[in-house]
């Protein structure tokens, strides 16, 4: 036999943060109102579904992207994807060296090259001239086409990615 369940009080339950009122349900913490089911972050509104549009500086109306840091957004997709071409560079050595067989040691340093080259301005993306000189990278894999047909082909797809790169970076920070 066990005992019979006690009554709890709802008052001595421990709710999620400093809400006042003791609403179940709660996601984000820090609201004063207390509203069910909440999941953007605080504030007193209590809004269902609200998008913090911080007010950015640069917009009337605040940021139309709805990002916290748009710049910050934008800089880990062209690091990303910077990161993923240093990958494939790495990696495509030996395939290339065994299937096209007339990869030598000088092409073989160029790749490499431009694998590193990849991964510095993937962590410059900070400053602007490395948004340039990532273009420039893609330009000169492309050349690099002319040691081996593959590297070409890397080259093309690769400023495909980086020029959809771009094309979101204007759309994001205007």
């Amino acid at each position: 036999m066990s005992a019979p369940d006690e009554a709890v009080n709802p008052a001595d339950r421990a709710v999620d943060g400093p809400d006042q009122t003791g609403a179940a349900g709660r996601v984000d913490g820090g609201d004063q109102t207390g509203a069910a089911g909440r999941v953007d972050g605080g504030g007193p509104t209590g809004t269902a579904g609200r998008v913090d549009d911080g007010g950015s500086p640069g917009t009337p109306g605040g940021r139309p992207s709805g990002l916290r840091d748009p710049g910050r957004a934008v800089r880990g997709l062209g690091a990303l994807t910077l990161s993923v071409e240093t990958l494939v560079l790495l990696l495509a050595i030996q395939p290339i060296r065994l299937l096209g067989g007339d990869l030598g040691g000088a092409a073989i340093g160029v790749v490499v090259g431009l694998a590193v080259l990849a991964a510095v301005l993937a962590g410059c993306l900070r400053r602007p001239w490395a948004w340039h000189a990532a273009t420039v990278l893609q330009g000169l894999l492309l050349l690099a086409g002319f040691l081996h047909w593959s590297l070409g082909a890397l080259g093309l797809i690769f400023a495909a990615v980086w020029a959809y790169v771009l094309h979101v970076r204007r759309v994001i920070l205007g």
